[in-house]
């Protein structure tokens, strides 16, 4: 089975590195084989900055999560990243108080439709990062469809997190389809272990304690854990996705950061 689908890593996989080595970890990257990169913060860089450093490595900047409080100051944040040259613009995550069901819900959905015209006014496409507890369901249906409900195409696409879908319950190729003519980028998480209390711990949440054991959850290199990824790949291709985004929020198996975004790229390699 063969796909032919560009390639982006999201660099909060490798922030540290980033931190560390902006320019040099992007040209890293790059030397791995990866054709685009999605952007989780700035690290002091300028748009400018940005963009011609992108340029001179060969690197497409598609995309960017850039967090809800930050889209919150308007005109100024979209501007930053049209200037860099994203073609998307990404909510990464939300409290569960602005899903359906919760007290700041209104004012969040309002603030969404605010987000998609600003994003289409600067030439980008405002996209939606989902995990697993959108999953939790209202009156029946779960709180990401009542999301896509509420908010246009037009304004909104997804950015369907295959890692959470499944951990949320449901078959990630399956869900590609049923968001087909909204999927424009599709994000390839793999993991191994089970749904846990402890897993937010592992994506930066404050609130939980990671003291559940390695073998509990963990996030894993793509096509070393549990997702069928030829079946996501297909639904993706079916739905005119366009672009693919390795994500991998902690390394594992004993491998650096940039050693798990190298053999993930490997294993897509393989079967495109």
């Amino acid at each position: 089975m063969m796909f032919h689908f560009p390639i982006a890593l999201q660099l909060y996989s490798v922030r540290e590195d980033m931190k560390q080595d902006f320019e040099g970890t992007l040209k890293k990257v790059k030397a791995l084989g990866y054709e685009g990169v999605e952007f989780a913060g700035l690290f002091d860089h300028t748009a400018e900055e940005v963009k011609s450093i992108c340029e001179k490595i060969g690197l497409v900047p598609i995309s960017a999560h850039v967090p809800y409080d930050e889209m919150q100051k308007g005109e100024e944040t979209f501007k930053i990243y049209a200037e860099i040259g994203c073609r998307y613009i990404v909510i990464p995550w939300i409290s569960v108080d602005k899903l359906a069901g919760g007290e700041k819900n209104a004012e969040f959905y309002d603030n969404v439709r605010k987000f998609g015209k600003l994003a289409v006014k600067h030439g980008m496409k405002l996209c939606y990062h989902n995990h697993d507890f959108e999953f939790e369901r209202v009156n029946g249906e779960y709180k990401l469809d009542l999301l896509y409900q509420a908010i246009p195409a037009d304004l909104l696409l997804t950015q369907l997190d295959t890692c959470w879908v499944n951990v949320g319950g449901e078959n990630p190729a399956d869900f590609i389809r049923k968001y087909n003519g909204r999927v424009e980028i599709v994000h390839l998480k793999d993991f191994y272990g089970v749904k846990n209390d402890h897993m937010y711990a592992l994506i930066g949440d404050n609130d939980s304690k990671n003291d559940e054991p390695a073998t509990g959850f963990e996030y894993r290199p793509v096509g070393s854990g549990l997702q069928d990824f030829p079946s996501i790949l297909k639904a993706s291709k079916e739905v005119g996705a366009e672009w693919v985004v390795v994500e991998q929020d902690e390394p594992s198996m004993n491998k650096t950061p940039l050693e798990c975004a190298e053999a993930s790229i490997n294993y897509l390699r393989s079967i495109f």
